[in-house]
């Protein structure tokens, strides 16, 4: 049995859906896994931070007018007068609970829940589409065995559990609808996966039933060798590694949630990238195969803090970086780059709320620098650290002001840290001579 995510935009519109119910309607047995509708949950979170300022007359507003998008769809999507009726009907439901939302304090737990309702229409209203055209399927709700754990990662032995009991309980068809992102924490409460976690969804219910392959369908002919949205000329990838896939996700390959491939990769179940818009197109496989070495891709994350702290005391000083960890650990917040010298450390983190916080304790034992507005160019491919024209890439970048270089922690990975307003012109740089002139 094979997985298949679709993303937002592939659920966007009702063209979009009538190309899905082609794709899916094969007569094979699948699991879908859906997104919300585009746009959907930008508003969604829109409303929740409408309730947090204490702003319920906007935020009822943006309500309303989601109802009001969400009926003309309808009225678009199912001409059966009687589905039409139903799936009016529940939207009203969830709109309704939207609404009693704004009288509410807010907390963590009401956003969680006003944000779950976008997977929860899209599934619904997906569901009876089909029904209408005489295609059979099953809801599956995710919230009765997608959960993460204290540490918010999946309980892969929860959800493994779970899954099997309300998948033998479920009405046997061939195709299977579940809701991707959305999910329960420990104490059982409505939480989620984080932006992009469908794809994760996806990925993790694949290692559950160990499928033949999960497909990750969006509107782009699979994973790039650089950013479209900034570069010209850029072409799909055909083949990735896990290890390939996983660098270029987290560093800023925006088709991927970072996670994806770490659920499948133990029993090399691959992952197809494919356009909804674009069928034939062959997409981007991703198994654990190495093929080729060289720079096969470029990504780039933005919104970047570069810190440098400074100290005396580091010189020779036993427990210092452990010293430095332990606050970031405190405070929850991930580093991605770090460089260190007899008397300072430099390092990058992208989640700055509670930099205050991390730099107030610092500061109490060292003098610190930060620089904001950085981007990491992250180069991924197989082995490239040893490729014997990597040094080429350092006359490339002659031009542009570095500020910190990870070369030698992946054998797959080697990543720039620079200034932002530079991030166009490095990629076109990179995008020319490393895949243009084919010079690595």
């Amino acid at each position: 049995m094979k997985v298949l995510k679709f993303g937002g935009t592939s659920v966007g519109s009702v063209e979009n859906m009538c190309n899905v119910k082609n794709i899916i309607n094969d007569g094979k047995k699948k699991i879908v896994v859906l997104s919300a509708m585009s746009g959907t949950t930008n508003i969604l979170v829109s409303i929740a931070n409408n309730i947090l300022n204490d702003k319920p007359n906007e935020a009822i507003e943006k309500i309303n007018k989601l109802h009001e998008t969400y009926f003309s769809t309808i009225d678009n999507l199912l001409y059966n007068e009687s589905l039409n009726a139903e799936v009016k009907k529940y939207v009203t439901e969830i709109f309704n609970f939207l609404v009693e939302c704004t009288y509410q304090e807010y907390s963590l737990h009401l956003e969680n829940q006003i944000v779950a309702q976008g997977e929860l229409l899209s599934t619904y209203m997906f569901h009876n589409y089909l029904a209408q055209e005489g295609i059979k399927s099953t809801l599956l709700p995710a919230l009765s065995f997608m959960r993460i754990d204290k540490n918010k990662e999946p309980d892969l032995f929860y959800i493994k559990q779970d899954f099997e009991s309300v998948f033998q309980q479920t009405p046997k068809a061939n195709i299977y609808i579940t809701q991707g992102f959305i999910c329960l924490d420990e104490e059982g409460n409505i939480s989620n996966l984080q932006r992009g976690g469908s794809d994760y969804t996806a990925t993790i219910i694949g290692a559950v039933i160990k499928a033949e392959e999960v497909e990750i369908w969006t509107d782009i002919d699979g994973m790039h060798n650089n950013d479209p949205r900034y570069v010209e000329n850029t072409k799909p990838i055909s083949n990735l590694s896990f290890d390939e896939a996983a660098e270029l996700a987290y560093f800023g390959a925006k088709i991927l949630h970072p996670q994806t491939v770490t659920p499948v990769r133990a029993d090399n179940i691959p992952v197809r990238l494919k356009n909804t818009m674009n069928p034939q197109a062959f997409g981007t496989l991703i198994n654990d195969n190495h093929i080729e070495n060289g720079v096969k891709a470029i990504a780039a994350k933005d919104n970047i803090t570069a810190i440098k702290i400074k100290s005396g005391r580091m010189l020779l000083a036993h427990g210092f970086l452990r010293k430095v960890f332990e606050i970031f650990e405190v405070y929850e917040t991930a580093i991605d780059m770090i460089t260190t010298s007899e008397v300072a450390i430099s390092l990058t983190i992208d989640d700055d709320k509670n930099l205050d916080k991390i730099l107030r304790e610092l500061e109490k034992f060292s003098v610190v620098e930060v620089d904001k507005k950085q981007t990491i160019v992250c180069l991924v491919g197989h082995s490239i650290v040893n490729h014997h024209e990597t040094y080429k890439l350092f006359q490339i970048l002659q031009d542009v002001k570095i500020r910190m270089i990870s070369y030698g922690g992946s054998n797959n990975n080697i990543s720039l840290l620079i200034n932002a307003d530079d991030k166009i012109t490095t990629l076109g740089k990179l995008n020319h001579y490393l895949f243009e002139l084919v010079t690595l």
